[in-house]
């Protein structure tokens, strides 16, 4: 009997040629045999060495990740995972936080900008900088090739972006599967705003949702720490206004590191001239009472100079606190224009507007007023500047700064105008659709808790208010979403019941942010995944 490897040569003798083992390289192309061989001799004769076997590899599969890339080019190969020896190498010291945090989670080495090797991951920067319009550019290239992992982008937030890809695609002793991951976000503002005003948050719970933001590629973290209830932060200017429980300067700067080694900008908000309570518990002159002397709940006197002082004094101040690059002004829901008759029920307020604005003006006119002048004293920090939906008014003869982001949560206020009117005029708008993005503790006032299934199935960032979408002309003026907690009934549930309610839908609103697209997982998958990524 011939063994196997003689009866294998004897086949290449007879054949008169050499055999050879060809493979697929990961770009899918043919790989050069696994062994060197002679060329043929005119002796026929000749038996040419034996060549080894190449293992041959299936077609890649795209990664399962959330949220999932949005293209994937197939490969063969085995692939990459963490093992012993293996480390994170930067080609660019500006990537030393991302290379350090990423080594620590894979548990691998940290080699700075050493020569990247077999079993290492590569972090690098591309030449180009900015995107098209000026903005950030949070694009990536994913690279998994001969074993080995090149994560490049044009800017660090990318860079990190393709770190969370390959955290998520080895979870769990997953392998990262071999090919090219080109990916990038469909809106370029991917929010979680939670209200601390009227339930305190722990730093520690806050910073728990900074990570986990992060991982799910959200960008920003908005902060509502200012309400009727209580105001939750440490002031030097106005210390007679903060609450009992309150988060401390030093507490914040600690989330503020948290969040930018995560790529996340913290959007403040100190809602005015409603909503400020707490402020006038330590001032009740500044409350707006009507012709009864009935006091307006949470609503300062915008005739008043005192108010527009002291909420100027507490922008300025957190305004060195916060550094980011957006600010929300609030100015949601102002009692005085939520009466039939504003100017029969504040004549305080419509002789302060005609004096201001002319004969025609209205209690309207001064609520935009005020509006406007925030946004001035805000200007020389050169934030971008939001607002609610419902503080922008149709006709009057004041008309909001247009420089102004819309934030549209509803349309059950009063006098509440479309989505499609903002955009008509050329207005940027974020989603905070109510509909689908509030979660209220206690779910008053028909708000029911969301579902993410619900958001992974029916929403859209096109989908600003109820249920249906806007044309997709004013798709580029949809800058975003921002998925919201809001207290409420605050006792309704306890923080570690709130991290637990809007687990899914945070995981479905920021699949829903990267890619718009009808997701290619049914729901049940993707909940399955969840479990698996993390």
């Amino acid at each position: 009997m011939i063994s196997r490897p003689l009866a294998i040569a004897a086949g290449v003798v007879a054949a008169g040629a050499v055999a050879l083992t060809v493979a697929v390289w990961p770009d899918g192309g043919d790989e050069a045999p696994s062994s060197s061989a002679s060329p043929p001799s005119d002796n026929k004769s000749a038996v040419s060495p034996t060549p080894s076997p190449t293992k041959s590899y299936p077609l890649s599969k795209a990664p399962a990740t959330i949220p999932a890339v949005r293209e994937h080019r197939a490969a063969r190969g085995p692939g990459w995972k963490p093992k012993g020896g293996g480390r994170v190498v930067v080609a660019d010291d500006d990537l030393a936080d991302e290379g350090q945090l990423l080594a620590g989670e894979l548990k691998l080495a940290y080699a700075g900008d050493a020569e990247p090797r077999k079993g290492d991951v590569e972090l690098a920067l591309t030449p180009e900088k900015a995107d098209a319009s000026g903005g950030r550019d949070e694009s990536y290239t994913l690279s998994v090739k001969g074993q080995r992992v090149k994560i490049s982008a044009p800017e660090e937030a990318g860079v990190f972006y393709g770190t969370r890809t390959l955290k998520q695609e080895v979870r769990g002793d997953r392998t990262a599967p071999e090919g090219v991951v080109r990916d990038r976000p469909a809106k370029p503002q991917r929010g979680f705003m939670i209200d601390i005003a009227r339930k305190h948050f722990d730093s520690a719970w806050i910073e728990d949702r900074v990570r986990e933001l992060g991982d799910l590629k959200y960008n920003q973290l908005g902060l509502h720490f200012s309400d009727d209830q209580a105001f939750r932060i440490e002031s030097k200017s106005h210390p007679e206004i903060v609450s009992r429980d309150h988060l401390s300067k030093a507490q914040v700067r600690r989330i503020l590191k948290l969040a930018a080694s995560r790529h996340i900008t913290v959007v403040p908000e100190i809602d005015s001239p409603g909503h400020l309570g707490a402020v006038i518990a330590a001032h009740p002159s500044l409350q707006l009472r009507d012709t009864r002397g009935v006091a307006a709940r949470g609503a300062v006197d915008i005739s008043k100079p005192q108010a527009a002082e002291i909420v100027d004094d507490l922008l300025e101040e957190y305004a060195d606190l916060f550094p980011g690059r957006y600010w929300h002004l609030g100015a949601d829901e102002y009692r005085a224009l939520t009466v039939e008759n504003p100017e029969a029920s504040y004549p305080q307020l419509a002789a302060a507007a005609r004096e201001k604005y002319g004969s025609d003006a209205r209690v309207q006119d001064l609520a935009t007023g005020w509006l406007n002048d925030r946004a001035e004293t805000m200007r020389p920090f050169e934030r971008g500047l939001k607002a609610w939906n419902d503080g922008f008014f149709r006709g009057g003869v004041e008309k909001a700064d247009d420089d102004l982001e819309v934030a549209y949560w509803t349309g059950k206020e009063i006098g509440a105008r479309e989505p499609v009117e903002y955009l008509k005029e050329g207005r940027n708008v974020v989603n905070y659709n109510d509909e689908y993005l509030y979660y209220v503790l206690g779910q008053p006032n028909t708000f029911r808790y969301p579902t993410g299934q619900r958001i992974y199935e029916q929403w859209t960032p096109r989908v600003i208010r109820g249920t249906k979408p806007v044309n997709a002309k004013y798709d580029d003026q949809i800058l975003g979403g921002v998925f919201a907690v809001w207290c409420d009934l605050s006792g309704s549930q306890t923080p570690e019941q709130v991290a637990k309610g809007i687990r899914m839908p945070l995981r479905a609103t920021a699949q829903k942010l990267w890619d718009e697209r009808k997701p290619g997982l049914s729901w049940g998958d993707f909940v399955k995944l969840a479990d698996q990524v993390g």
